[in-house]
């Protein structure tokens, strides 16, 4: 099988997004399958305003040389490179899937004061002949169903378990821990302003346009940076508590790298938390609508072996096997038998009007 992932976000880009298509990529190579990732940095690009990481690819050279080559199309992103590769499948009649991965009607509606309505709109628009729209969890897709959106599927997250592991009661500190993107719309602030228990700190793991404005605003907070690999694993083993305060993420995988490493989770009840940790055990964390309650009641009642246990129904294998269940052929039967029909009613049509004219003649 080859495929073609478009997507408007990638790395360098570190985020929840790009962590899932990376993955997502390296366990479809591993089945065997081909996938040829189009993604910002195969063209000349400019930054955009609000995130000067994130790159917009405007001019798309050779893009459908590209996308021709492949069985199945899967377009990531709702952004320039998204919108081209969906324009040129509608112009070839080729079936595509995509998927919702951000909130940016709420994005952009607290950055930028544009009524989520406007925003919902054009995603509507977007997505509309998508085969299939791939959606991380049941609440996203309730709430999307009632923006309009149809014919969506569903496409969990999983978590690297050779990475992400409990650590001992002696790695263990008086720790509450945020791992994530440092910007406003992540709602950082919640956990920041929250009371904790004596003795213990709160700790942010992670890069992001806020970083420097509140490092200077709470100078009691210990601000790490962006770690990667064993040296995030090792932030998770020594934290009591993960607060998760986003109310905008469409799922959170740092909810899973969390558990998996024994650490109960605390977090508001909205959509992402509410369906991880759907069926969790009372020791892997709370939910609760005030943030510094549901951080007591998650270290009252953390059980690390808990925490890792439920987490183990989360993989990389299962997520992509979800993943690959969900490509549409690039032509199915019904569009092929469809473009056929209509190369044939051309030409009758075409043979029509040359008739009449050699008679009107």
């Amino acid at each position: 099988m080859r495929l073609t992932l478009v997507t408007d976000a990638w790395s360098p880009q570190v985020n929840g997004v790009v962590r899932t298509l990376e993955r997502t990529v390296r366990e479809i190579e591993t089945l065997g399958h081909s996938v040829d990732v189009i993604h910002p940095g195969s063209f000349p690009s400019i930054p955009f305003p609000l995130y000067p990481e994130i790159r917009l690819a405007l001019v798309c050279p050779g893009l459908g040389k590209r996308i021709d080559r492949s069985d199945h199309v899967h377009i990531a992103t709702e952004g320039p490179l998204g919108l081209k590769a969906r324009n040129y499948c509608m112009g070839k009649g080729r079936r595509f899937t995509t998927a919702y991965h951000t909130r940016f009607p709420e994005y952009l509606n607290n950055y930028l004061g544009v009524p989520p309505a406007w925003i919902y709109s054009y995603l509507r628009w977007f997505h509309r002949r998508s085969s299939r729209i791939m959606v991380s969890t049941g609440s996203l897709e309730r709430e999307l169903h009632s923006w309009g959106f149809r014919r969506m599927a569903r496409w969990s997250r999983g978590v690297d378990f050779s990475l992400f592991r409990p650590g001992t009661e002696e790695e263990r500190e008086p720790v509450a821990l945020y791992v994530g993107r440092v910007s406003y719309e992540k709602n950082i602030e919640a956990f920041l302003k929250a009371p904790l228990p004596p003795g213990f700190r709160a700790r942010v793991v992670g890069d992001g346009p806020a970083l420097e404005e509140l490092r200077e605003k709470y100078p009691r907070v210990e601000f790490a940076g962006r770690l990667v690999g064993e040296s995030l694993a090792r932030e998770y083993r020594r934290a009591s508590v993960f607060v998760f305060p986003s109310k905008t993420d469409t799922f959170g995988l740092v909810l899973l790298e969390a558990l998996a490493s024994g650490v109960p989770v605390a977090a508001y009840p909205v959509s992402g938390p509410i369906d991880v940790m759907e069926g969790a055990p009372g020791g892997a964390g709370a939910l609760h609508e005030d943030l510094p309650t549901a951080i007591r009641q998650a270290l009252g009642r953390g059980q690390s072996d808990e925490c890792a246990a439920f987490a183990s129904r989360y993989t990389w294998e299962k997520s992509t096997e979800q993943f690959l269940g969900n490509l549409v052929p690039r032509l199915g039967p019904r569009e092929t038998d469809m473009r056929g029909l209509a190369r044939r009613n051309d030409r009758k049509n075409w043979q029509l009007r040359r008739d009449n004219l050699m008679l009107a003649r």
